[in-house]
């Protein structure tokens, strides 16, 4: 614990644009938690590269993720918001964790089977060991809490199963992690294909909002979101088109399902779709406008970047140095 706060971490990958998804499943809720709990958050540009990057790219995108991060109302202040790859107790913690990780355990890793099929002309070994990777940027920080997604619990579990297991042999070195799930927004699906989540990848360009698009296309992409021939508005997993468009209104407006379907009692599919198309563009409206503010401000950015990689590196190293002198490292000369 820090300050008798407990300490969560989390982190998105500097890859694609963010979503809509990202914004709600995450960010949104990110910014709620910053007064509870002391926060890490992380541009993981490491995990970035076990697909290949164009590396000005890789760059430019994980800028914009970090601006994106205090845009959207993380205060760089009270959260400690840096880049993965400024603080080398990542990679340092990761190998030795990958001594305690056994082949087993990855190769049941959902994610590792789903990037192998799209990236099978590069099926690398980060590919493989990323979750040691993952545990070791929770276990750096004695991490108490981690907001995830439905979808990412199996990379938690794995988490918990390395530190349990470094604990069972030299005792309490690691916080074991507990998730944290929020309470609306948790899983934004596909506007095309409603059974599957909104990704930043999808080739579909009608298929995910992403933070930065203007009113016009968000408004569009709303128009052409897949519903049913049901022309009831119900919020009920046998529509899932239906049921999506009102988790996101929901996760805009802060209304429950309960109350969402009662705004649209009397209407058609049409009226939703523009409703929820608009609140969107509210919601987003404010993250744009001081996404743009911050991009003319570098040196402003510059400092949080140096900055929070201090604080990070500061409470890395005593995690760092006390697994190093567990598994047996000499002692560093002071």
């Amino acid at each position: 614990m820090i300050n008798d706060k407990k300490i969560l971490f989390s982190g998105m990958q500097a890859t694609g644009t963010l979503t809509l998804g990202n914004y709600l499943g995450a960010l949104q809720n990110w910014v709620t938690l910053s007064d509870e709990y002391e926060c890490f958050y992380s541009v993981v540009d490491l995990h970035s590269i076990t697909v290949r990057q164009e590396p000005s790219e890789l760059r430019k995108r994980a800028r914009n993720l970090l601006t994106l991060y205090i845009a959207a109302g993380l205060d760089p202040e009270k959260n400690c918001i840096y880049y993965q790859s400024h603080v080398s107790g990542h990679s340092e913690l990761a190998w030795i964790l990958n001594c305690y990780t056994y082949m087993g355990e990855l190769s049941r890793m959902t994610q590792y089977k789903d990037k192998s099929k799209k990236h099978a002309d590069n099926i690398n070994a980060g590919l493989f060991t990323y979750p040691v990777l993952m545990a070791a940027d929770i276990l750096l920080f004695q991490t108490d809490v981690v907001p995830v997604g439905i979808d990412q619990i199996q990379h938690l579990e794995i988490t918990r199963d390395i530190a349990q297991r470094f604990n069972g042999i030299y005792g309490d070195v690691f916080t074991i992690p507990e998730a944290y799930i929020g309470k609306s927004g948790a899983k934004v699906m596909s506007l095309q294909e409603p059974t599957k989540k909104m990704s930043k990848s999808d080739e579909n360009v009608n298929a995910s909002v992403y933070l930065m698009d203007d009113v016009d296309t968000i408004i569009r992409k709303f128009k052409r979101a897949v519903t049913d021939s049901e022309a009831n508005i119900a919020y009920r997993d046998e529509q899932p088109g239906i049921k999506n468009l009102i988790d996101i209104y929901c996760g805009c407006t802060k209304k429950t399902p309960e109350e969402a379907v009662k705004d649209f009692e009397g209407k058609g599919y049409g009226d939703l779709k523009a409703a929820v198309g608009e609140t969107v563009v509210s919601r987003l409206k404010p993250v744009q406008e001081r996404f743009n503010e911050l991009c003319s401000e570098k040196s402003y950015i510059d400092g949080i970047i140096k900055s929070n990689a201090e604080k990070a590196n500061h409470y890395a190293i005593k995690t760092l140095r006390k697994v190093q002198r567990k598994v047996g490292f000499p002692d560093r000369a002071r």
